[in-house]
């Protein structure tokens, strides 16, 4: 199994165990807003490793940002084959059309 799908298999079966045992059914228990927080402190944390060039440090946070991305896909329902296919989507696509289509 890829590492991401894996990752996300192992989300979705730690979301009921027990809080004080499991980081992600903890993370479950308070909610999708302290999930979607929890994202985006990560997503800083990349910025600032990349901003400082730090390599080990960008990819120390940016298997937490996958990480904390996997709870939030598996809250939602979601998988990372519907980001996969979104970016299938978006394959050939400038960027800038992609964003004026979107009105951004």
């Amino acid at each position: 199994m890829e590492p991401f799908d894996q990752l996300l298999a192992t989300v979705i079966a730690r979301r009921s165990a027990d809080p004080a045992t499991s980081y992600v059914a903890k993370l479950t228990a308070k909610g999708r807003a302290k999930m979607a927080q929890k994202l985006g402190e990560e997503a800083v944390e990349v910025v600032i490793a990349a901003v400082s060039d730090d390599r080990g440090e960008m990819v120390s946070e940016g298997a937490d940002l996958m990480f904390h991305l996997a709870v939030l896909l598996a809250d939602m329902g979601l998988s990372f084959d519907d980001i996969r296919a979104e970016l299938a989507r978006r394959e050939g696509v400038s960027g800038i059309d992609e964003k004026a289509k979107r009105g951004t």
